[in-house]
């Protein structure tokens, strides 16, 4: 069963669905994000390696390929945060119109029917962005 199998009913195929459309961004996303973080993983492998043979800390990041791993992590977080937020609100809303209470879709989602009701309208509190920097790949 394939991914769009499982989100849609027969005979439905999904266009005018925001909600279907931030799952798509967030498969998509989820994807980059794994081959990022393999990629991370196997540079962090690569400066256990150096380490462990007696290179110093400094001449390891110094010599460190950009953008570093640490750089590399944080825009994997800051970027599935701002695509899963955006699949959250989506959902809220397809939730929200098809006459789901606020009350429930926050039980469902594990937050309060305040928290529901800012994102049924869009807003993200500061708070729940993760700060990093612009968009890296390895």
């Amino acid at each position: 069963m394939g991914r769009r199998d499982a989100v849609s009913r027969p005979g439905e195929d999904g266009v005018g669905d925001p909600a279907l459309h931030a799952l798509d961004e967030l498969c998509v996303q989820l994807a980059q994000s794994i081959y990022d973080l393999t990629a991370a993983k196997e540079r962090l492998d690569e400066l256990a390696r150096l380490r462990a043979a007696g290179t110093s800390w400094s001449e390891i990041v110094q010599n460190e390929d950009r953008p570093l791993v640490v750089e590399t992590i944080t825009a994997v977080l800051a970027d599935l945060g701002e695509t899963g937020s955006r699949f959250r609100r989506e959902e809220a809303r397809a939730l929200h119109h098809e006459r789901m209470s606020m009350t429930r879709i926050g039980e469902l989602f594990g937050v309060s029917r305040q928290r529901v009701s800012t994102i049924l309208r869009g807003q993200q509190p500061a708070g729940d962005r993760l700060p990093g920097p612009p968009r890296a790949g390895l």
